[in-house]
């Protein structure tokens, strides 16, 4: 039963999500997860995580790939979605993304879930990449905050999601095998505004690299 009260408790419920219900929702509709690189990952420390977007299944396989937990700056329509809308509500910060003043409060959010120990998931593109081209237009914010806050970064990359879901439904699924390949940390302690479009064009460098690059 999830029934947060409190930082510990939300931190104990966001635990659940990610370790209990997502590996046991994954493995009933009889997909497993091939993760690489999950060594450079601390599970104590504090990142900002960020990762390419092509599904709906996505937000489930970044969270099960993940050894630790995280807060998620979600759009709001995603609460919509029958079960997944409920786990979104337990488990990110919402955003409405038509709503000036709603993105920044969500930055401000977003910085003290960071300040207070978190680490935090932003997708880069914004929202999915519904193209034939391997990524979308990667955007500022993430970089911005991870160098306004001193946090390194972690990159996450989902290689063959449309292997398991087609990337257009969030109800076509097969089953199968999915790749995870994590990347970093990139510290960002000594970076400024002016770092910005180096530090997000490497990112997304790697990422198209894990994309395209046959292992």
């Amino acid at each position: 039963m999830i029934a947060a009260s409190g930082p510990i408790a939300l931190r104990r419920n966001i635990w659940y999500l990610h370790h209990v219900f997502t590996p046991i929702f994954l493995r009933l509709i009889g997909i497993r997860l091939n993760i690489e690189g999950l060594e450079k990952i601390d599970a104590t420390q504090s990142y900002i995580i960020v990762g390419n977007h092509r599904s709906s299944l996505d937000f489930i396989v970044n969270a099960a790939a993940f050894p630790g937990v995280y807060r998620y700056l979600a759009k709001k329509e995603l609460i919509k979605i029958p079960i997944f809308g409920w786990v979104v509500k337990k488990m990110c910060l919402i955003v409405d993304r038509e709503s000036r003043m709603s993105r920044a409060r969500s930055i401000v959010a977003l910085k003290q879930q960071l300040a207070a120990g978190w680490s935090v998931f932003i997708y880069p593109e914004g929202s999915r990449n519904k193209t034939n081209d391997p990524l979308g237009v990667f955007h500022d914010g993430a970089f911005r905050i991870a160098m306004q806050t001193g946090k390194p970064i972690v990159i996450q990359t989902i290689v063959n999601i449309r292997d398991v879901n087609d990337t257009r439904s969030a109800i076509d699924l097969a089953p199968g095998v999915v790749r995870i390949v994590w990347d970093g940390p990139i510290e960002t302690s000594n970076m400024n505004a002016e770092n910005v479009t180096v530090l997000r064009e490497q990112v997304q460098q790697i990422i198209l690299k894990n994309l395209t690059e046959k292992p």
